[in-house]
């Protein structure tokens, strides 16, 4: 297990600040032994929580073209026939992919192939299961397009909490299927959208693991 990249100094500020804290603490209150070990035991439970939230598994990659892998541990809160009109244009199956706080963010590739298709769009931090959140929060989209021909686009969805969408990706860059796209701080969801005739293998409130469950098979 390690720590993601984009926690590095997150974890480094953080611990700095809550060493000040404490020592700012025996400088002016001094003799509050009782305070003082609340404070320090507040502070390490704070940075534990913290900690755990940038954790970078090592996971190992089953790969086949005929499966879609969930892009992100988390729940299943979505699976539904529905429009996409930013690129796709065509109603398509879509599975969302709620991750909390307490999730794994890294963010992987449900398909391996060319990225065909990448948008940032600003937005607002609706909470990340509000229906309008797929298409008025802060959002990245993007699209590959698998060795088939198939095109299954993906789309990283700030919510309340998570106030930063890190998206790797370029248009035209080849990519293996669970290799790492993106990262999301703090608590927010997927949207995948499928051609209608995949099959999709979760259901609705099952828990998923980013590169490891299979959420659909294509035809």
């Amino acid at each position: 297990m390690t720590i993601h990249k984009e926690g590095r100094t997150i974890l480094f500020v953080l611990l700095v600040a809550l060493v000040a804290v404490i020592w700012a603490f025996d400088y002016f209150l001094p003799g509050q032994q009782v305070v003082r070990n609340v404070v320090i035991g507040v502070s390490i439970v704070f940075y534990l929580l913290i900690l755990q939230f940038f954790r970078h598994p090592s996971i190992t990659i089953k790969k086949n073209p005929q499966h879609i892998l969930a892009p992100a541990d988390g729940k299943v809160v979505v699976i539904e026939e529905a429009d996409e009109p930013e690129y796709l244009k065509r109603k398509c199956r879509q599975v969302s992919i709620f991750m909390s706080p307490v999730n794994v963010h890294v963010n992987r590739l449900p398909a391996g192939g060319t990225i065909s298709y990448y948008r940032y769009h600003p937005g607002k931090y609706l909470v990340a299961w509000h229906p309008k959140s797929s298409t008025e929060n802060e959002r990245t989209t993007v699209v590959v397009k698998t060795d088939s021909g198939t095109e299954i686009l993906f789309r990283q969805i700030a919510g309340a909490l998570a106030r930063r969408i890190k998206c790797y990706v370029t248009e035209g860059q080849q990519l293996e299927q669970g290799q790492e796209f993106g990262f999301i701080k703090f608590g927010s969801r997927v949207d995948v959208f499928l051609p209608l005739e995949a099959e999709v293998t979760v259901n609705v409130n099952d828990k998923t693991t980013g590169g490891k469950t299979v959420i659909a098979r294509l035809s």
